[in-house]
């Protein structure tokens, strides 16, 4: 006996074929043949099974019971006539003696069918939630998601991680993103601060004598959505380690993600330690991205050179890259589509040629091409059949939108992706430092807090002018796979000797660092150890499991792109008495 039920809906089986049984759940569809024979199908968490109503009282019961009422059925299991494969149960049938309605629904019309909810539009499904969840295919994603985390937990805990909690009331800091602010009604004009990460904490438990610290963290950020990314919060898996280096890092990673993503992964082939490892600098030459798709065998070349020189107006004075697909049978059609999607994307207009089967250049800018084809053709190393796909601009530009191009083609055209599997790979060595586009001057490029490759000696060479600060690496590392950034991580900056000359070159001081960042740097001054860490994104992780685009179809309650909750109303007004108490005035925007 379970939950005053005998059997779950997805249970029963030819075994049972005698048996009086009660099942519970929600009637999802009723179909009758004449007044003394009906059909119905009960769902609940587990699965559906078959009821089959043959009195024309029982009928006439079912038939007043409107679609997605919870009932209770209870009756005798027998084999089915005409059995089916489409159900766990479609070798049985419940023939009922009593049926009773637990919880009536008072809609005739539903918002939509249920086992057709993803083709609602996306506010109606974020609206009624609770009845889009019914769908087994949007419910298994959720259950998908628990699987997940719990084996990440317990994959971490077999490697001597100790799951501990940090606060979600904290201090405002600036981590890149706006924060949450959270009124202190006891401390007027004061806020907490809603985590945009819990990494000063997990910082300071290193400091505090942890060795290995993991949590299932919640995150909190005020910034837009997009397909791979939810505004408002977030989960990671977030993990640091004491007396640790990036090696330490990368194998525990490399031994605890594989082994999920194989078992619960829509692809059963995950890429087996070690991942591979891709310098910063040359994913961006090589793929064009610092996110690169290693299931994609194309990859970016530079055609400065070869084709700068060649009169074509956009090339002029502007580096030229170059994406050479093999084995091309497009149409026209195809090849203006695709490049108008990637200007869409990238910002950047994409030109082309192809060199035909009988080694003529053809097609988009082959007139400015043709005179310098043997040139070309060496430089590129092209062969009969290829597509070139080119990008020009500023370096960033020209690399930006010969990625895209790797991406957009190496998915669109047969036979250069090997989608049926999951390619992780490392990207290491970025740049500590870059040039702001507004400010004009030397800013951190990435995290401020990362150690600097060759520590407190390549800054101070930087300070006194024999070394390029553009040319410090940090020893920070993305994680990422089939093109997704699962996590940014680090080896951290503990000594506040290194911390102060990092920041010293960007403009600001001891004082700055002291008044930004008070706890960590003074816990650092006490004594700290060498110490890395990671925060893979479990929402992105499961999204990739599940093989869905949108990561709102793996979060149970998601916001919209408005970073709206349309099902609770949120956010919402207050009253006055609240405001009062939290001692806040509003002040409209003026029109």
């Amino acid at each position: 006996m379970m939950q005053n039920r005998t059997h779950t809906c997805g249970e029963l089986r030819l075994a049972d074929a005698g048996k009086q049984v009660k099942i519970v759940g929600w009637l999802e569809n009723v179909r009758e043949v004449g007044s003394e024979l009906a059909f119905a199908v009960v769902r609940d968490f587990y699965g559906t099974t078959q009821v089959v109503a043959e009195t024309p009282e029982m009928v006439k019961q079912l038939h007043a019971i409107t679609k997605e009422s919870t009932i209770s059925v209870e009756g005798t299991v027998r084999e089915r006539a005409s059995k089916t494969s489409k159900m766990a149960t479609g070798e049985i049938e419940v023939v009922p003696a009593k049926v009773e309605i637990l919880g009536r629904c008072r809609y005739n019309e539903l918002p939509f069918p249920i086992l057709r909810s993803r083709e609602a539009d996306e506010l109606t499904r974020l609206k009624y939630r609770y009845l889009d969840l019914r769908n087994p295919e949007v419910k298994k994603n959720i259950v998908l998601r628990c699987n997940v985390v719990a084996a990440l937990r317990q994959s971490m805990t077999e490697h001597g991680f100790l799951e501990i909690t940090t606060p979600i009331l904290t201090a405002s800091s600036p981590e890149g993103a706006r924060d949450y602010l959270v009124p202190a009604r006891n401390h007027p004009g004061k806020f907490y601060a809603l985590p945009q990460a819990p990494q000063q904490f997990k910082q300071l438990l290193m400091t505090s004598g942890f060795d290995r610290y993991f949590q299932i963290a919640p995150c909190f950020r005020d910034e837009d959505a997009r397909a791979d990314r939810s505004p408002g919060e977030f989960y990671q898996l977030d993990m640091e380690m004491a007396f640790a280096s990036q090696e330490d890092v990368f194998a525990v990673l490399e031994d605890v993600l594989p082994p999920i993503f194989a078992k619960y992964g829509t692809y059963n082939r995950a890429s087996g330690a070690p991942f591979t490892r891709i310098p910063y600098r040359e994913a961006m030459e090589k793929y064009g991205s610092d996110k690169p798709d290693l299931r994609i065998d194309l990859t970016v070349q530079d055609a400065t050179k070869a084709l700068g020189g060649c009169g074509f107006g956009p090339f002029e004075g502007n580096v030229v890259k170059a994406v050479v697909v093999s084995d091309f049978k497009e149409t026209r059609k195809f090849i203006d589509k695709t490049l108008a999607d990637v200007e869409v994307v990238s910002g950047g207009k994409p030109y082309w040629f192809r060199l035909d089967e009988n080694g003529e250049i053809v097609g988009g800018i082959a007139k400015f091409v043709s005179p310098i084809k043997d040139a070309v053709v060496s430089a590129l190393g092209l062969k009969p059949g290829d597509f070139v796909a080119l990008s020009a601009g500023k370096l960033s530009q020209a690399q930006k939108t010969a990625g895209v191009l790797v991406k957009t083609l190496g998915a669109a055209v047969p036979g250069h992706m090997d989608r049926e599997q999951y390619s992780f790979c490392w990207i290491v060595d970025f740049p500590m430092y870059e040039i702001g586009e507004e400010s004009g001057e030397l800013e951190f490029c990435h995290n401020p807090f990362s150690m600097p490759s060759g520590g407190l000696e390549v800054l101070l060479k930087a300070e006194a002018g024999e070394l390029d600060p553009l040319s410090i690496t940090a020893d920070q590392y993305d994680l990422v796979c089939n093109g997704v950034e699962l996590s940014s991580g680090a080896v951290r900056n503990h000594d506040p000797e290194i911390m102060i000359k990092a920041f010293e070159l960007v403009r600001l001081g001891e004082e700055d660092v002291k008044a930004k960042f008070p706890a960590m740097y003074n816990a650092f001054c006490y004594g700290a150890p060498p110490h890395a860490g990671i925060a893979p994104g479990v929402d992105r992780m499961v999204m990739l499991l599940a093989g869905e685009d949108s990561i709102r179809e793996i979060i149970p309650f998601p916001m919209n792109k408005n970073a709206q909750d349309v099902m609770m109303d949120a956010p919402g007004e207050v009253t006055q008495k609240q405001l009062d108490e939290l001692h806040i005035a509003l002040v409209k925007p003026e029109a």
